[in-house]
């Protein structure tokens, strides 16, 4: 028999509850990622879950990402490592947010519409924010305390097609695609995102119980959902799981806001045979 791990963070020691009947399913158990007492290798195969504070200990996560190895990690250590970094954006051939890098030390350019900067290492928006021309000041303060940080800032356009029509995350187990998702606008006002009160905690509306809602792609947009899967598989080997995760672009058509590769709710709890389809992914690669 298989013996499987969940990794998962000492905030959620056993685990998160969308994942726990898949963990049931294939009898895995929850072990926290950066615990040293625990035997990695003990595992045939160890899935990586809710790691959520990974992002505020990077170097000690990708070290772990190597130690427990591509043989038996999901998804693979090049996968996590290359999700990791949001500059990843930029390598990819399928069409994307327009993103412009600014790396420490470097200046906010002028701009005349609304833009959103985010931190190149993060996750559940936080350190992010949408802002108008009229609030230079505040876009400053938030470019400051990034590069601070020591990270880089992704400065993108605010695509107004978000408030309409959200955002629509494809999900693949082990190469299929199992479920579709919609998620409402997160950056619903200019400004900071506010943060739940919580050690690396997401923004608020991350929590929100009615944010993510079974949904439907239309062929556009699980065309570029399949695209970007493909090469990702080509790159780093088949993924265990891929969210793939796409906005209205500046005309209209898909383009790719976030891969999550790495540590995404999966609402595997929303979507019937979606946790049965899981186990049998992991059981599987």
């Amino acid at each position: 028999m298989t013996a499987v791990a969940f990794a998962t963070c000492a905030a959620h020691p056993s685990g998160i509850p969308d994942d726990r009947p898949a963990a049931q399913l294939v009898g895995a158990e929850f072990q926290i990622w950066d615990d040293e007492s625990v035997d990695w290798h003990a595992y045939d195969r160890v899935v990586v879950r809710s790691v959520w504070d990974y992002t505020a200990k990077l170097d000690a996560f990708l070290d772990w990402v190597r130690v427990v190895g591509g043989g038996r990690l999901r998804n693979s250590p090049e996968l996590l490592a290359f999700n990791a970094d949001k500059r990843y954006l930029a390598t990819l051939d399928a069409p994307t947010v327009p993103t412009r890098l600014l790396e420490p030390g470097d200046p906010l350019p002028a701009f005349t519409d609304e833009v959103v900067l985010k931190p190149n290492i993060s996750a559940g928006a936080r350190d992010t924010g949408r802002f108008t021309p009229d609030a230079t000041d505040e876009a400053v303060r938030l470019l400051d305390r990034i590069h601070r940080s020591g990270r880089a800032v992704l400065m993108q356009p605010y695509l107004s097609g978000v408030d309409l029509d959200g955002e629509r995350a494809v999900v693949f187990f082990g190469g299929q695609l199992s479920h579709v998702l919609h998620k409402r606008p997160v950056l619903r006002d200019p400004g900071v995102a506010p943060v739940a009160n919580a050690a690396h905690a997401p923004a608020a509306i991350m929590l929100d119980p009615d944010l993510v809602v079974p949904g439907s792609a239309s062929a556009e947009q699980l065309q570029l959902a399949q695209r970007v899967h493909g090469e990702v598989a080509e790159r780093f080997g088949e993924p265990l799981f891929l969210r793939v995760d796409m906005v209205p672009g500046p005309d209209g058509a898909p383009v790719v806001i976030e891969l999550e590769a790495i540590e995404p709710i999966l609402y595997l709890g929303l979507i019937p045979g979606a946790a049965e389809r899981f186990a049998a992914a992991v059981r599987r690669c």
